[in-house]
């Protein structure tokens, strides 16, 4: 924490009836607890490391293969092409594709929950 504490700004203490004097804004409190926020920041939560997950198993595992097992991917499929190849392109075209499925996820489904809290907190 470097000597600063909770509700020091610069190192000093903000005024009092400041923003950062107050623990927490009622409002951004009042937000926090309704229903339909919970469950916005639980699925989006669940749903990027689920996703983070998934990136990560391709990934290590294409970093594994060429820590252990270099002749499998120097295997040649076609007439000048390798596995390895492949399997890079591969691991490139998985994240565009789970980029696409956060996105389209984003624009339906959270979009929804965001929409509902908005309506909830009378925006």
């Amino acid at each position: 924490m470097s000597g600063t504490t909770l509700g020091t700004v610069g190192g000093r203490t903000p005024p009092a009836g400041s923003r950062a004097a107050d623990a927490v804004d009622p409002q951004v409190a009042r937000i926090a607890n309704t229903p339909e926020f919970q469950q916005l920041v639980t699925e989006r939560t669940r749903f990027g490391w689920i996703l983070t997950g998934l990136m990560l198993v391709v990934y290590f595992g294409f970093i594994g293969l060429i820590a252990f097992d270099k002749s499998l991917l120097a295997v040649k499929v076609g007439t000048t092409a390798t596995l390895g190849l492949y399997l890079g392109v591969f691991v490139i075209l998985f994240a565009f594709a789970l980029t696409g499925i956060y996105v389209a996820r984003a624009n339906t489904r959270f979009d929804a929950l965001s929409d509902a809290l908005k309506r909830s907190v009378g925006r």
